[in-house]
Parts: C-alpha cells; structure tokens; sequence
C-alpha cells in the first residue's frame, strides 16, 4: 500500500482550510485517511501551520512520501532536517 501524507480541503468555498493527513494513495483527495497529524489555515497572515512533528516523522520512517506542498510546509518547520538527522544516526 503506497501511503502519502497530503492535504485534505475543508472549508467554505473561497475560504479553504486544510488538515495534513496521511491517507492511501488511491484514495480520494477528501476520502479516506488513516490518520490527521496536523492543520494548514493560508487565509491567516501569516499562514497557520500546526504539525504533530512526532506522528510526521514517525509516518516518513514508515515509508509514507510527503506530497509537494506539504514538503514545503515540513520543510519550513523543520521537520524534514530532524527526519534526516534520525534517518542519519541509525
């Protein structure tokens, strides 16, 4: 089962809310997931972005790929850096 951490759109039209799910590739965008590990509001200034870092990385060590923006998102918080330092100390 390939699994992606992506993000699902909830919200009222033009005023998108996201929550960062992991969920089975061939599910629908809005489907199925198997778990929520964080929120993505881009209508704030700044953006609001809250992540569980814990569940993040415990998901990537399991194999999950994070979709492009929410690299992005991972990226910014740094999560990914502490995902490679753990990946590199093994």
């Amino acid at each position: 089962m390939a699994v992606k951490i992506r993000l699902k759109r909830m919200g009222s039209k033009r005023k998108p809310f996201y929550r960062i799910v992991v969920a089975d590739s061939r599910s629908p965008r809005d489907g199925r997931l198997i778990e929520q590990i964080g929120t993505y509001n881009p209508i704030t200034s700044p953006a609001d972005v809250t992540i569980d870092e814990a569940k993040a990385i415990d998901w990537m060590a399991k194999g999950a790929q994070p979709s492009d923006t929410v690299r992005n998102l991972f990226s910014k918080q740094g999560i990914l850096k502490k995902f490679h330092e753990q990946k590199n100390q093994k």
